[in-house]
């Protein structure tokens, strides 16, 4: 990595910048306007700073299209369909600096748009982009944190559509709420015009099957699979829909009932 930054600074004529990284990006837990670097005016909007994001974003985005070419190689013929995750950092998305997607790598900031060249890196390879966070509200975040769940969403959707990328959403955390499963709704009917392809239910564990969580489920499913205009379902499905909330016996000893999604 050192070798690759001197060789990018010594391209440009800059051979001092490319001995190390910033000296001045602060240590782990520190916020944004607590370093040199991240703060409103920092060093992540001068020359230098834009020269290092090019360079570390950069050897993202060659990672990843070497990754997507590899895959693409191996399951070409195949009938697969293939799609890469990329994360969804949210905290401090409202500041100018974006600190943490920078942190990792996204050259995502006030003045630049780090997720339209990665959805036509995924584009480039016929990929679907897997983006995460879907059900997540900004209301739901600490204030500290400056996030933005629901802006980062739509900035990447709008990427994927520019690019003409497929978009698939998941979830990021334990959720069976309504509140969370309407978020991923709207999103998928989105004025963007760029729904999703596909949806991952993360998390799924016992807690699915208690109390109303079962039927919440199955009302989301309903509403993604009728575009988000779904009616709300009954647990008896008089409305004789192909998906409903039933109820099976098992054949041991005791009876025990589980819900099945048929």
């Amino acid at each position: 990595m050192k070798s690759s930054l001197q060789a990018y600074a010594e391209s440009i004529g800059k051979t001092n910048w490319g001995t190390s990284g910033p000296h001045d990006a602060g240590e782990y837990k520190n916020l944004p306007e607590d370093t040199e670097f991240f703060r409103r005016d920092g060093t992540w909007n001068s020359e230098y700073g834009k020269f290092f994001m090019e360079w570390y974003s950069g050897k993202l985005l060659e990672h990843g299209d070497q990754l997507l070419s590899s895959a693409k190689g191996i399951f070409q013929g195949s009938g697969a369909k293939l799609s890469g995750k990329v994360a969804g950092i949210h905290w401090h998305y409202n500041t100018r600096s974006h600190a943490a997607e920078l942190t990792a790598g996204y050259y995502n900031t006030r003045n630049h748009d780090g997720y339209l060249p990665i959805a036509k890196m995924f584009n480039k390879h016929g990929v679907v982009l897997n983006f995460t966070c879907m059900e997540m509200k900004d209301g739901e975040q600490p204030e500290h944190a400056n996030c933005s769940p629901e802006g980062l969403v739509k900035q990447v959707q709008n990427a994927t559509r520019q690019a003409g990328t497929e978009l698939a959403g998941e979830n990021a955390l334990e959720r069976y709420d309504s509140s969370a499963f309407g978020q991923v709704v709207a999103t998928n009917r989105s004025d963007s015009g760029n729904g999703l392809t596909a949806f991952t239910y993360l998390r799924m564990n016992k807690r699915l099957f208690e109390g109303q969580n079962w039927q919440q489920l199955v009302e989301f499913v309903k509403n993604m699979k009728e575009g988000g205009h779904g009616r709300r379902l009954s647990k008896e499905d008089t409305t004789g829909s192909d998906l409903y909330v039933g109820f099976v016996k098992g054949k041991i000893a005791e009876n025990v009932e589980e819900a099945a999604l048929v």
